[in-house]
């Protein structure tokens, strides 16, 4: 039995697990996964992932959660080229370093400013306060500050002068507007010379395909959702409101 992804690409994480998989052409079975319809939380699923999340692995009887540690297992079991995950131990500790720093705030942040302009007033009926998305705004401009201060500085890469599993993940979570929206890295342009490098070394033929997904994603945007689904998605935004 081979390699199987079970990914919902509206996801940033299954994006970026399908991006590398696709890019250093390993070979996996795609499980479509449809979180809008509550997939996630079949007994099936759960088999897979107890956590009831994607993305998530399985490998023969070998079953794996936590998108950066799939990125990792990939790198590590297809012997991808080295810049992806540096076998140097100072090069490769970067690269953790930024996937640990990532999860609580540039990813975190801008998926809550994005939830607040799309999902919010469509699940809760009424846009959320300008106060509040202007805070989430500060909070998203002070991860990128800190990813261009702290981590690309004056290199061509986060972590170096190749690419690395911290530029996908970086690029899939922040730096691909969603549906042609405003984008985030305006007025930063260390930040946008460092997406093109990024853009190039990705490709143009599997950026276009993420354009697709995202430009889907917007479409959806107010269609039927799972009942349990927007239950929790309103109750998360409210807590996070």
């Amino acid at each position: 039995m081979g390699l199987e992804l079970y990914l919902d690409l509206m996801s940033p994480p299954c994006r970026w697990v399908y991006m590398f998989a696709k890019k250093n052409n390993i070979p996996f079975e795609h499980k479509q996964m449809v979180l809008a319809k509550g997939e996630q939380h079949s007994e099936a699923f759960a088999k897979v992932n107890q956590l009831k999340k994607v993305p998530a692995l399985k490998d023969g009887d070998f079953t794996l959660a936590e998108s950066t540690a799939i990125l990792v297992y990939l790198a590590q079991k297809y012997k991808t080229a080295d810049h992806w995950y540096p076998s140097d131990l100072q090069k490769r500790a970067r690269v953790d370093e930024f996937l640990a720093w990532q999860h609580t705030t540039l990813t975190m942040n801008n998926g809550r400013l994005m939830m607040m302009k799309t999902m919010a007033p469509m699940l809760l009926g009424h846009p959320v306060p300008a106060e509040k998305v202007d805070a989430a705004v500060q909070e998203l401009n002070m991860s990128l500050k800190q990813m261009e201060e702290k981590f690309l500085q004056d290199k061509t890469f986060l972590t170096g002068e190749e690419i690395s599993l911290a530029d996908l993940v970086a690029f899939t979570t922040a730096a691909q507007p969603l549906g042609g929206g405003p984008d985030i890295l305006d007025g930063r342009p260390k930040l946008i010379a460092w997406r093109q490098h990024v853009e190039a070394e990705i490709g143009e033929e599997l950026i276009n395909e993420m354009n697709q997904v995202m430009e889907k994603a917007k479409a959806m945007l107010g269609g039927p959702v799972d009942p349990a689904m927007k239950e929790m998605m309103k109750a998360y935004l409210q807590k996070m409101l």
